[in-house]
């Protein structure tokens, strides 16, 4: 039997930034919250863990970088709820997929406004910042499309292999330029969104925690965890009549101009 409850989802959640907000979205989120990690043990363990504060979050192992793994979760949303509330994609992977994982809209109930959180970063900007004004203009664009900006990331990797990327105009941050990947995708689903809406309201937009104590952040970063995950929260639970922010970079809960 379908729930009816509302449901959200963190992937990389087993620990740093993903936990806080897991944590956050349990305290405040009106429904259930779904714990996703890669390695099964350490997800459940992180469940305990909330588990032990009083939360009652629940596990399901999701490998963002392994297409089955991906189609197990949708499954798995759409067996137990009819589909999916709020999605806060914060786990990172180092390729793309070979194949193309299911869209977002794929997995969204009809009833209920839906929410997306790319996690990106203000480096994003910054790297922009640093292309050249072709690259600048590319990324600005109000049509370009996936294809393109895969495109556009293939080449950054060719160009860097061969030495060249100062010279075709690429900023020196390989982080940089992936965080532009994810910010301009997010712009890229946002537009389709739009242009398929059928009165569902799915609000999607990347944002910047901030610089934040994790294990890939290091420990001298100035924000906590539960301070990293308030923008990304902020945008998980807008209200259910809000207009925006829709396709949005966003930072301390303000939307910068991209």
């Amino acid at each position: 039997m379908v729930s009816s409850n509302h449901v959200a989802l963190v992937t990389g959640a087993n620990k740093g930034l993903g936990f806080a907000i897991t944590r956050g979205l349990c305290q405040k989120f009106s429904g259930d919250v779904v714990l996703t990690a890669r390695n099964q043990a350490r997800g459940q363990a992180a469940v305990q863990q909330l588990q032990a504060e009083g939360l009652n979050p629940r596990f399901h192992q999701l490998d963002i970088d392994d297409l089955q793994s991906i189609r197990a979760t949708r499954d798995f949303l759409l067996r137990e709820y009819g589909g999916l509330d709020v999605l806060i994609n914060n786990a990172g992977i180092g390729t793309w997929p070979k194949n193309k994982p299911p869209r977002e809209s794929d997995f969204f109930k009809d009833t209920q406004p839906g929410r997306v959180v790319n996690i990106s970063s203000i480096i994003s900007l910054k790297a922009l910042k640093n292309c050249n004004p072709e690259l600048q203009q590319k990324f600005r664009s109000d049509t370009i499309t996936e294809e393109e900006l895969v495109g556009l990331m293939n080449k950054f990797v060719e160009d860097t292999k061969k030495g060249v990327h100062k010279k075709e105009g690429w900023p020196k941050s390989a982080y940089g330029v992936s965080k532009i990947g994810v910010t301009v995708l997010s712009r890229i689903h946002a537009r389709k969104l739009s242009e398929q809406r059928r009165g569902d309201k799915i609000l999607l937009n990347a944002c910047c925690p901030g610089w934040v104590r994790t294990d890939m952040a290091g420990p001298k970063a100035p924000k906590s965890p539960e301070e990293g995950a308030e923008t990304p929260l902020y945008l998980a639970l807008l209200p259910p009549d809000a207009e925006g922010p829709h396709g949005q970079f966003v930072q301390e809960k303000q939307v910068e101009q991209w």
